[in-house]
Parts: C-alpha cells; sequence; structure tokens
C-alpha cells in the first residue's frame, strides 16, 4: 500500500514539474484570460476605440468621394457641421462602451457569467447602434436639408452612409429607428438576463433543499 502511495506521489511531482515547465505552461495567460470576466471586457474596449476612429473613417471617405472638389462652398460647409455631429455622437457612444465596462465585473457575480455579460453586450450594442443613427440620422439629415435642398441622399452616400437615404425624411425617421433599435435589442438582452436569473434560483433553490434533507 505504502509503495503505491510511494508511486502515486512521485508520479504527481513529475506532473507539477511538467506543468512548470515552459514548454507546458507557455499558454497559461491565454487560458487564464479566456477563463475569467477578462475576455468580455476587451469587448468594450474594442468597440470604445471604434467610436474614436469613427469620424476619421468618415473624413477619409468624404474626400475620396471627391464631394470637395465638385460640390462647392455648401457641401464643404455642410461636411463641416455634419462632421461635428458625428463627433458628437461617437463621443456618446464611446461614453456608453466605457461605463458599461465597468458593469462586467458587478455582474459576474455568479456561476453563471457568460449569458448576463453576453446580455449586457447586446444591450450596449443596440443602445450604442440605436443612439448613432438617432442623432447622426436627425442631425446630419437636417444640416443637409438645411444647406443642399434635395441632395441629402447624395450626401449621405458621399459620407458612406447610404443606409440613410430617406431624403428629408430622415430627420424624423433616423431617431424613430434608433428608437425601435434601442428597445428591440434590450428586449433580447432581458430575455437572457431572465433565462440566466431562472437558472441561478432554481441551483440555489436545489442547493437549500439539499441542505434542509441533510440537517433533516
Amino acid at each position: 500500500m505504502n509503495g503505491l502511495e510511494n508511486g502515486g506521489n512521485s508520479w504527481n511531482e513529475k506532473l507539477e514539474k511538467m506543468n512548470k515547465n515552459p514548454f507546458f505552461g507557455f499558454s497559461r495567460p491565454y487560458l487564464d484570460l479566456i477563463g475569467k470576466v477578462k475576455i468580455f471586457s476587451l469587448v468594450f474596449f474594442v468597440m470604445a476605440a471604434v467610436n474614436l476612429f469613427l469620424p476619421f473613417t468618415v473624413i477619409y471617405t468624404t474626400i475620396e468621394s471627391g464631394i470637395f472638389e465638385y460640390g462647392g462652398a455648401k457641401f464643404i460647409f455642410a461636411s463641416i457641421l455634419s462632421w461635428l455631429v458625428i463627433i458628437f455622437a461617437c463621443w456618446i457612444g464611446f461614453q456608453l462602451w466605457w461605463n458599461r465596462r465597468e458593469k462586467v465585473s458587478n455582474i459576474a457575480t455568479s456561476e453563471f457569467i457568460a449569458t448576463p455579460i453576453f446580455s449586457e453586450i447586446i444591450q450596449t450594442f443596440g443602445e450604442w447602434l440605436g443612439t448613432l443613427i438617432g442623432i447622426i440620422g436627425a442631425g446630419v439629415g437636417l444640416i443637409a436639408s438645411v444647406f443642399l435642398g434635395n441632395y441629402v441622399n447624395d450626401f449621405f452616400r458621399a459620407i458612406g452612409m447610404n443606409f440613410f437615404r430617406f431624403g428629408a425624411m430622415v430627420i424624423i425617421i433616423g431617431p424613430i429607428i434608433g428608437f425601435f433599435i434601442i428597445i428591440s435589442f434590450r428586449f433580447i438582452a432581458e430575455q437572457l438576463r431572465l433565462f440566466a436569473s431562472l437558472v441561478n434560483n432554481t441551483k440555489e433553490i436545489a442547493t437549500n433543499l439539499k441542505n434542509n434533507a441533510n440537517g433533516a
């Protein structure tokens, strides 16, 4: 019996030495990352960074469209004001993702962390998308309507936002679409939270019943 125990201890020691070997442990940081809440925080960091780069993407698209060459002064002035509106919308989007990342650590307090955090990502994405569509649709649409008249759709195409091609009605349609996007994504997120809550509560009830049975 002692021989078996000694053999088992020797084998365990060998396994521990193997785990400490760099060849077997070089992936440990990555495994720790995907096994913790930090992996979900990366989504919020990436999306926050996207909001910082998006206005510059719009500038590049606008310049490449050649609108400054053939559009004239009114197109240039409308582009500058629209870019300010886009910066404002993206700054709100940046703050949304940046602040929501702090909620991830508070949400992940139970055994089931992926579902509630994924629901938070879905809700935040919907709020971000709806906010950008609402602000840009109303703000840029109003500027384009005032300065460019019937060239609203052409202007949105020039800045790389073809999906806003509703003419002057985008001033109203943009916020309405944004509102329904926010509500829809929030509804989906709440269904996922409800599912996670039911699972957690069911497990807690089962644990309490088992403890009461053992106590009896």
